[in-house]
C-alpha cells in the first residue's frame, strides 16, 4: 500500500508539472490556432474567389487608366447581368443561344453576344464569337480590383480553356484602357494551333476585363478564326463601343 501510494503521488506530481507548463506556453489560450483546422461554428471571414486568391488587392495608387477610345456608334448588345453594353454586327451574326459557357477554372459565366459557325468537324461547331459574362473578382463587398494582373489572368484561364493545347500564343495588347468612362485591361493575342480534323490553324482573340463598379468584374470575350480573318477588323471596334449598362 506504500509503495502504491508513493507511485500514485508521484505521477500526480508530473501531471501537474505537465499541466502548469502547457498552461504556461499559452496552448490553452482560446487565440490559439487549433491543430486540426477551425472548431465547428468559429466564422472563417469570407472565402476568396479564385481571382481573388491570385490577384492581390489594387494598389491605393492604381496606373493611370488611359486614353478613352471614340465611341462607336450602331445596334447594340445590352447584358445587363454582367453590366456593359457594346456594338452588334449583323449577318452572319446571330444571337447567342447556346446556354452559359464556363469551362475556366477562375469563375467566368459567359452567356449574352452573338456567333455564328465557322465550319464543323468531328469535334462539333467551330465559332467566330463575341460573347460577354462577369468573374468574380473580389471579397465580400470589396470593389478594389487589380486591373493589371485580373486581365492577364483572366485572359490566360480563356486561353488554356477554350483552344487546342498546346498553342504558340502572340500577344498584340495587354494595357490599360478607359471604355464608356471605366477601367478595363485590354488582352489581344493571336494563337496557333492544331486539333484533327479543324480546317482553322489559328486565331485571333480578344479578352476585355472592365471594372463596372460591383464585386465581379464583366469580361468581353471575342473569337475570330484564321478562317474568316477578314472579321479582324471589327474587334477593335468592338471594344471601344463598350459601355456601362
Amino acid at each position: 500500500m506504500a509503495r502504491w501510494l508513493v507511485a500514485a503521488g508521484v505521477v500526480l506530481a508530473v501531471g501537474l508539472v505537465v499541466v502548469l507548463a502547457i498552461s504556461a506556453t499559452g496552448f490553452f489560450r482560446s487565440e490559439q490556432t487549433p491543430l486540426f483546422g477551425p472548431i465547428a461554428g468559429d466564422d472563417p471571414g469570407p472565402s476568396k474567389p479564385p481571382l481573388a486568391q491570385l490577384c492581390p488587392p489594387a494598389s491605393e495608387n492604381p496606373p493611370p487608366g488611359g486614353e478613352e477610345a471614340t465611341p462607336v456608334d450602331g445596334p447594340r448588345i445590352t447584358d445587363r447581368d454582367s453590366g456593359i453594353s457594346y456594338l452588334r454586327l449583323d449577318n452572319p451574326w446571330k444571337l447567342w443561344d447556346q446556354g452559359s459557357w464556363g469551362q475556366g477554372t477562375l469563375g467566368v459565366d459567359f452567356s449574352t453576344g452573338y456567333y455564328f459557325v465557322t465550319e464543323q468537324y468531328s469535334g462539333g461547331d467551330y465559332l467566330a464569337s463575341v460573347l460577354s459574362g462577369k468573374v468574380p473578382a473580389t471579397v465580400g463587398d470589396s470593389l478594389s480590383l487589380n486591373l493589371p494582373c485580373a486581365g492577364r489572368q483572366v485572359a490566360e484561364d480563356v486561353r488554356r480553356a477554350y483552344y487546342p493545347q498546346p498553342n504558340i500564343k502572340e500577344q498584340t495588347r495587354d494595357e490599360q484602357v478607359v471604355v464608356g468612362g471605366r477601367p478595363a485591361w485590354v488582352s489581344t493575342f493571336h494563337l496557333t494551333f492544331e486539333a484533327a480534323g479543324l480546317q482553322a490553324r489559328g486565331e485571333q482573340v480578344a479578352v476585355v476585363l472592365v471594372d463596372v463598379g460591383r464585386p465581379d468584374a464583366a469580361v468581353l470575350y471575342i473569337s475570330i478564326p484564321d478562317t474568316h480573318k477578314q472579321y479582324n477588323v471589327e474587334i477593335d471596334k468592338i471594344i471601344a463601343s463598350i459601355q456601362p449598362a
